[in-house]
């Protein structure tokens, strides 16, 4: 993998910088705006040190006095398409890593002191879900949807950050069911700011960004402090709740088993009971 920063303008970039890495992400930096693009085949569906990689880059840009404005995207088929199943259906005991990893990468964006815009396209699922949820702009492509498959990988999370951009019904029906809703939807309830065709669609989140990076960077600073500040209640905490409810699940059968389903691409057979319910019949 590649890392290519450039710092200046498209004319005369006071340098450029490549670093050969092997990280699932490219990150540009220009007149501002930093670019952190997706770049794991097929699915950008990231492990335990992927997700660590990139709670830390984020971060770092973050930190970093020539970014005014992020942009996350991707190349490939999708945006994200969460964390890496495979890694999880070979050990289990890997989930704290990856809890970690998807909390840190989270926080990095929803208390990053920087704006940070999400351009997604084809599916967006389980931590690309957390990502966007976190995210203060959402730009999507006409193709993208958005949905959270954690109860059929035998996981929990995510719904704090799909709460943040949709409705509570909504959620719970999208939660329960697996179902996924498109871009047009997303829009009409508030989550997506434009819809625009997918060769359209970095460019229509560089048009965003540029216009907030021309601004004050301590007034957008104070913005964005200010309106992470008034919303209910705490977004990380929320998140940190439900990450007990994945370690929760993780000690059923149910959830090796639809791990391992998923892995081998067959239908999943449940065989343990609710412990209330069983309880319940018992006496």
């Amino acid at each position: 993998m590649i890392a290519v920063y450039i710092v200046g303008s498209h004319q005369e970039p006071a340098y450029i910088e490549i670093r050969i890495m092997s990280k699932p992400f490219n990150v540009s930096i220009e007149q501002g705006v930093a670019e952190l693009i997706f770049d794991h085949p097929p699915v950008n569906a990231f492990t335990s040190q992927g997700w660590a990689d990139i709670a830390t880059e984020i971060e770092a840009l973050g930190k970093n006095d020539e970014v005014r404005v992020i942009i996350i995207g991707a190349k490939g088929r999708g945006f994200c398409a969460g964390v890496d199943i495979k890694e999880l259906a070979e050990d289990g005991s890997l989930i704290v890593k990856v809890n970690k990893g998807n909390y840190d990468t989270f926080e990095a964006i929803h208390l990053n002191p920087k704006p940070v815009i999400v351009a997604v396209h084809g599916f967006v699922l389980g931590g690309g879900i957390g990502i966007s949820g976190a995210a203060d702009i959402i730009v999507a492509s006409e193709c993208a949807r958005f949905g959270v498959p954690e109860v059929d990988r035998g996981a929990m999370g995510g719904g704090a950050h799909l709460q943040r951009m949709f409705p509570v019904q909504k959620v719970r029906y999208m939660y329960f069911t697996g179902d996924m809703i498109d871009a047009q939807e997303a829009y009409r309830l508030g989550a997506v700011e434009r819809v625009v065709p997918k060769d359209q669609l970095l460019d229509t989140a560089r048009e965003i960004a540029t216009k907030i990076a021309a601004k004050s960077p301590k007034m957008i600073k104070l913005a964005k402090e200010a309106l992470t500040g008034i919303e209910d209640g705490s977004l990380e905490a929320k998140y940190r709740w439900e990450q007990g409810f994945t370690l929760e699940a993780y000690t059923s059968p149910d959830s090796q088993e639809a791990r391992d389903s998923f892995v081998e691409k067959r239908d999943a057979s449940f065989s343990s009971k609710d412990a209330n319910a069983k309880e319940a019949t018992e006496a």
